[in-house]
């Protein structure tokens, strides 16, 4: 066991007689260990992708509230009739007429 240890530590399985198996195997286990690498490198960036896309949907909820309550103001009566003020623009002092129209049905 001790021999066997200490071969491994100096190096002889990567120069004894069957050493092309142990290099493909070490070229074989580089190559796993570099697609994890990438992998992992990927799956970091898609989580900073969602990270970033969350906090941008959260400043457009926002200023959709923001925007929607403006315009809520603007819809009132008071802020119309102050806008057209500035048009010279009032509003009517005598309320609207309802008109009835009669048809002649024989």
């Amino acid at each position: 066991m001790k021999k066997g240890f200490l071969d491994i530590l100096k190096g002889k399985f990567l120069v004894s007689g069957d050493a092309p198996k142990n290099w493909l195997f070490i070229i074989f286990a580089s190559g796993l260990a570099t697609v994890m690498i990438a992998s992992s490198h990927s799956a970091d960036k898609k989580v900073h992708q969602v990270a970033a896309l969350s906090e941008e949907v959260k400043e457009l909820k926002n200023e959709f509230v923001d925007v929607r309550s403006d315009l809520q103001r603007l819809k009132l009566e008071s802020k119309i009739t102050e806008i057209l003020k500035e048009d010279e623009l009032y509003p009517s002092e005598t309320p609207p007429k309802k008109i009835k129209v009669k048809s002649n049905k024989e």
